[in-house]
């Protein structure tokens, strides 16, 4: 049985999925969420009662959490790019910052596009700008943190590098990085080159207008 992933292509974390199966060209189908298609709905509420999506299903068994997924896809179905290192500081390392771009970088944008939508209590304006408060402490870390660097944890790609891509992309469409953090911005471009992320940028492009701070007319 294939490999099934039930996600968005305009979601962050369903393309920090995606971008794990495209590096490794992993055969998968996928099953895109949405109006047009309630049969996913259906089957993906029935394998996750949580209501979290990515869902990656393998078989039998259903992984959602995307970080865990990626380790999923590491474990059951390597490839030759090897997302997750075999040294275990290294992949340390790697699961560290992980965790940097998602809850230092992604969760910032959520809140704001969370606002934005009305979900939670807070004028859109200001929680915009406590989102870019801890963006921009976020870019001052990770501008030292990239000197030197190819990627996130040095010269190979990796699970750190799935998260970083759809992370840096909506944050700078939320709070755009300085120009002054050449090397986030630098790190942030070659992101975008990579035909993985590539990929998902260019799949999620009809859905630009679902943003709801405004996409800028770039990327």
């Amino acid at each position: 049985m294939p490999l099934a992933l039930y996600g968005h292509p305009f979601s962050s974390y369903t393309q920090k999925a995606l971008i794990a199966l495209h590096e490794n060209a992993t055969p998968f189908e996928f099953r895109m969420i949405g109006p047009d298609t309630p049969q996913h709905a259906t089957e993906w509420l029935a394998r996750c009662p949580l209501q979290k999506f990515p869902l990656l299903v393998d078989g039998e068994r259903s992984v959602f959490e995307t970080s865990t997924i990626v380790e999923h896809l590491a474990l059951h179905h390597p490839g030759p790019v090897h997302l997750i290192p075999a040294d275990r500081e290294a992949a340390l390392e790697v699961r560290f910052l992980d965790r940097v771009f998602d809850l230092h970088v992604m969760d910032p944008v959520q809140f704001a596009v969370a606002c934005a939508l009305e979900r939670i209590p807070v004028p859109a304006d200001r929680a915009r700008a406590i989102a870019g408060e801890r963006l921009l402490r976020a870019y001052g870390w990770l501008e030292a943190h990239l000197a030197g660097k190819t990627w996130a944890a040095g010269e190979d790609f990796t699970l750190a590098d799935c998260a970083a891509a759809p992370a840096l992309f909506y944050a700078d469409w939320t709070c755009e990085i300085p120009d002054s953090h050449t090397n986030l911005r630098a790190y942030r471009a070659r992101l975008l080159a990579r035909p993985s992320f590539a990929r998902c940028v260019e799949e999620a492009r009809p859905y630009r207008p679902l943003f709801p701070l405004g996409a800028p007319d770039r990327d």
